[in-house]
């Protein structure tokens, strides 16, 4: 089904909204939270959560696309799910992949208020427009969707180390552009 008679459903207030976007996009859903939490029974919750999220924001907000609406709204809740349960106990095993250029980005709480300004979101949209297709790709399944490096490499038919590679140039060239953006200094 396509994503406006999905979002129209919604609209008219249809369970079958919820069915039919579990259908076209539950599993990826699901496979966000768990990449970030790596608990199946927590992602699960998440995911009824973003259910429950996305019903109670459409409408009066009609996303489009569907899909970047609720990839974000996933995302976002196994993020918190994922912060509230390492507040208590840390393990260096289940790291969330912006750990891994949390160096090259300003302190958190400074990150929080710029995303929810949108000044931080737009400019590294703009570092995100000058990657090439294959970088791109790389940087939004590790950092968005939390792909592991194995499975990133292997959708591309290259190997780990040239994922690792380029991610180590992108983690680079992005704390470079930062610091010209004045984010960081």
């Amino acid at each position: 089904m396509e994503d406006e008679r999905i979002v129209e459903l919604f609209f008219e207030r249809s369970n079958d909204a919820l069915t039919e976007l579990d259908r076209k996009y539950g599993a990826s859903m699901i496979k966000v939270a768990k990449n970030i939490l790596k608990n199946d029974e927590d992602a699960k919750e998440c995911l009824n959560d973003a259910y429950l999220g996305i019903w109670n924001a459409v409408p009066p907000a009609k996303p489009s696309p569907l899909s970047a609406f609720a990839f974000k709204v996933i995302r976002n809740i196994a993020i918190k799910r994922y912060r509230r349960n390492t507040a208590q106990m840390r393990d260096e095993r289940s790291g969330v992949s912006l750990e891994e250029i949390g160096d090259v980005l300003p302190d958190e709480t400074d990150i929080v208020e710029q995303i929810e300004g949108s000044e931080l979101t737009a400019i590294l949209n703009c570092y995100l427009s000058t990657l090439d297709r294959t970088n791109l790709y790389i940087f939004m399944r590790k950092y968005w969707y939390f792909d592991q490096v194995p499975e990133i490499s292997s959708r591309l038919g290259i190997t780990d180390a040239a994922v690792y590679q380029r991610l180590a140039r992108m983690k680079n060239s992005l704390h470079k552009y930062l610091i010209k953006q004045g984010v960081i200094k």
